[in-house]
C-alpha cells in the first residue's frame, strides 16, 4: 500500500486498491486501470476516492482529486475514537472499537488506511462478512461518519451525561 503525502495541503492518500480491466478489441486487448484511494488529513477528516484512467498514475492522481472533493469530518477523542461504533457497506460489516494509548492501529490493510488517513493511531478492529476492499473502505468510512462526541450527545438528547 503506497502512501503520499501533500506538502502544499497536508493532505494524505493511501492507495488500497489498482484494478486492471481488459476489453478485447480487433487488435487484441485494451487495459484500463481503476485505483481505489484514500484521502485524509491525519486530524480528523478522511474519505475514499475513487478514478479510472488508460494508466496507473492517472488514475491513482483521479482517485485523489475524487478523496478530496468528498473529504468529510470524524468526531476523534485524542488519538482514538470515542465510543464503540460499526458500519455496514455491502456485505462488509466493521466494528471499531476505542483503545488504550500505545494500543496502535490493530486492523486489516483497507481499514488501516482509512484509520491512519483520519488521523486515529490507536484502535481495535474487526470486519465481517466479504473481505472486499472497496466496501470495507467504505463500510469504515461509515462507521468513522457516525461517531458522536460526549457533548453532541447531550445536545441531542437534551440532558447532562
Amino acid at each position: 500500500m503506497a502512501e503520499n503525502t501533500r506538502e502544499d495541503s497536508g493532505i494524505i492518500d493511501k492507495v488500497v486498491k489498482i484494478r486492471r480491466c481488459s476489453a478485447t478489441v480487433k487488435g487484441g486487448r485494451r487495459f484500463t486501470f481503476t485505483a481505489l484511494v484514500v484521502v485524509g488529513d491525519g486530524k480528523g477528516k478522511v474519505a475514499w476516492g475513487y478514478g479510472a484512467a488508460n494508466e496507473v498514475p492517472p488514475a491513482v492522481s483521479k482517485a485523489v482529486q475524487d478523496g478530496t472533493r468528498k473529504l468529510a469530518s470524524v468526531c476523534l477523542d485524542n488519538t482514538t475514537i470515542p465510543h464503540a461504533v460499526e458500519g455496514s457497506f455491502g456485505s462488509s460489516k466493521v466494528k471499531l472499537i476505542p483503545a488504550r494509548p500505545g494500543t496502535g492501529v490493530i486492523a486489516g490493510a483497507a481499514v488501516r488506511a482509512v484509520c491512519e488517513a483520519a488521523g486515529v493511531s490507536d484502535i481495535l478492529t474487526k470486519s465481517y462478512g466479504s473481505a472486499n476492499s472497496t466496501n470495507l473502505v467504505k463500510a469504515t468510512v461509515i462507521a468513522l461518519s457516525n461517531l458522536r462526541s460526549k457533548e453532541q450527545i447531550e445536545n441531542l438528547r437534551g440532558v447532562k451525561l
